[in-house]
């Protein structure tokens, strides 16, 4: 090395880790805008249907809620897409089986036998989507008439308190210590959803990384100050 030359310091990057989320029982945030669709999950399989859809907007818990059905239950989990007549046996060899975003089923007739090889057999289907079931792209009058009758169970948006719980969680999945302050200025600048809530989290993160600082409320009034 030269002797005036200096060492290169190494730049600091910011890496785009995966943080998995927790879909475990005890880590599901209760309240009032999904108390009728845990009240339904926890009282299976005393059910009103044997076939249910549980609809609400991104990020609302629908998967969570479905994957504690899951390990309840011991249902399979399929997506929507993924549904043909291929795998409709193998499909409830459980007795039980998860159908996440419904809407995008392409196969109608495979959906038609689902629901009737279920009531056949006895087995229950809990279908996710973000909307009811009326409006899923179907045109096939036995499906559309099948859909109409199933029990739909909403999840609502978040008021402020489950807002800034879902704050909470979320950046503790993310390994963030978000301090009070934090949690209080992002409930109070973003749109009051669960989409919205993780999209913050998200950015905050990032841009912290990014800068090399903490996930602060000065930060995140930068960010934010804004988005009222």
């Amino acid at each position: 090395m030269a002797p005036n030359a200096r060492p290169s310091v190494p730049r600091q990057l910011a890496l785009a880790l995966d943080h998995a989320e927790s879909y475990a029982r005890d880590d599901f945030l209760p309240g009032s805008c999904n108390a009728a669709a845990l009240q339904l999950i926890d009282s299976w399989p005393d059910w009103p249907a044997g076939a249910i859809a549980l609809v609400g907007p991104e990020g609302s818990g629908k998967t969570h809620l479905a994957t504690i059905w899951a390990l309840a239950s011991g249902a399979r989990v399929i997506s929507g897409h993924a549904l043909t007549e291929a795998v409709l046996r193998s499909a409830l060899a459980t007795g039980a089986l998860v159908i996440e975003d419904a809407a995008a089923i392409a196969d109608e007739h495979s959906l038609f036998h689902l629901i009737n090889l279920a009531r056949e057999e006895g087995a229950f289907l809990l279908f996710t989507a973000r909307t009811t079931p009326s409006t899923w792209p179907f045109a096939v009058p036995d499906v559309i008439s099948r859909l109409r009758a199933m029990p739909v169970v909403m999840l609502q948006a978040p008021d402020d308190a489950m807002l800034r719980a879902v704050i909470v969680k979320l950046a503790a999945d993310r390994q963030l210590g978000f301090d009070e302050s934090v949690v209080r200025y992002l409930s109070t600048r973003i749109e009051r959803s669960f989409a919205a809530a993780c999209a913050a989290v998200i950015a905050l993160d990032n841009e912290a990384l990014r800068q090399g600082r903490p996930p602060s409320r000065a930060l995140a009034a930068e960010m934010f100050r804004d988005s009222a």
